[in-house]
């Protein structure tokens, strides 16, 4: 459903900012608008996303999407994602401000970071917890978000704390930390489009492969849990640790294999692990991150699901897989 305005005709740059949220967005509409005229930006039309429903919540997915396309030269697209990042944040919405290219619903890889992204918590954290090591973990990971050790180093002392835990407990979690919001509706609408799709984790394989499964990922790389011939966690992974650059490069392999141009990429992620990934995709996605995370990516959602990435590629949720 399209609201029309007059087009302006020329060679200007098309954009398109999305704005949406769990309840109305309605009162977003004018200030967007605002922010747009400023900049010298012209009004082309608002298309409607949602079900139908800007003024309130549509009833299939529990969002309200509108689309605000705009025409013109912007001379300072990082102040203005800004200017819109601070709007959000006061009226608890999302908005997401993109040049329309030709990719816009044509993105055909789909790379995501595992631990709260697409399931809700941190492995390493409840092993931690199992293996009566929580607060050892946590004091770590401060200490690795302070810049006081490299993301190797934390998460090699982190694991070894874990050391003779029985490895039956571990699969405990598979059932135990449920999926983000939004996860399997999104990977069933990727697969339905042709899309494929990839776990890029510094998590854990025994968890990532339960979600090769569930949602029928095409490619899984995390870390290897190492296990001693009695069925016991012996503190170390096998392999390569998957930090950032990592991720980085898998994502590039990943492409190559799939014969996929970066621009048709799109990479999600909340940690700065995951900067690298998200930097190099044509479309890095910061999902419920944290504020230095949103602050450096190009895109951030921060109030709707993981299914409302979909809004961003102009996909309208009645063409959802429910």
């Amino acid at each position: 459903m399209d609201i029309l305005v007059d087009s302006m005709q020329g060679p200007e740059r098309s954009w398109v900012i999305t704005v949406m949220g769990r309840a109305s967005v309605e009162h977003a509409l004018g200030p967007v608008i605002a922010i747009m005229k400023e900049q010298k930006l012209e009004l082309d039309r608002i298309d409607v996303l949602s079900d139908g429903q800007v003024e309130e919540a549509g009833s299939g997915t529990g969002y309200a999407c509108a689309a605000v396309r705009v025409l013109g030269a912007l001379s300072d697209v990082a102040a203005m994602r800004g200017e819109l990042s601070r709007l959000a944040d006061e009226l608890i919405v999302d908005i997401v401000l993109q040049q329309e290219t030709e990719y816009g619903r044509e993105r055909r890889l789909f790379c995501f970071d595992m631990d709260s992204t697409l399931i809700q918590g941190e492995v390493i954290d409840e092993l931690a917890k199992m293996a009566g090591v929580a607060d050892r973990v946590v004091a770590i990971t401060a200490s690795a978000m302070r810049g006081e050790i490299e993301f190797q180093e934390s998460f090699r002392r982190r694991v070894a704390l874990l050391a003779g835990l029985p490895a039956a407990r571990v699969h405990e979690l598979l059932e135990r930390i449920p999926l983000m919001e939004g996860t399997e509706r999104l990977f069933k609408t990727l697969k339905a489009r042709g899309a494929k799709t990839a776990i890029l984790s510094g998590g854990f394989t025994f968890f990532g492969d339960y979600l090769k499964e569930k949602l029928g990922v095409d490619h899984v790389h995390a870390n290897e849990l190492d296990v001693d011939a009695d069925g016991y966690v012996t503190g170390e992974v096998r392999g390569r640790i998957v930090d950032g650059a990592r991720k980085a490069e898998l994502l590039i392999q990943i492409a190559e294999i799939e014969r996929i141009p970066l621009e048709q990429v799109v990479a999600v992620g909340d940690g700065a692990n995951d900067l690298p990934m998200l930097r190099l995709a044509g479309m890095g996605v910061a999902f419920h991150a944290k504020p230095v995370v949103r602050a450096s990516a190009r895109y951030s959602v921060t109030h709707v699901g993981l299914d409302g990435l979909l809004y961003l590629l102009g996909v309208p949720d009645w063409e959802w897989v429910k």
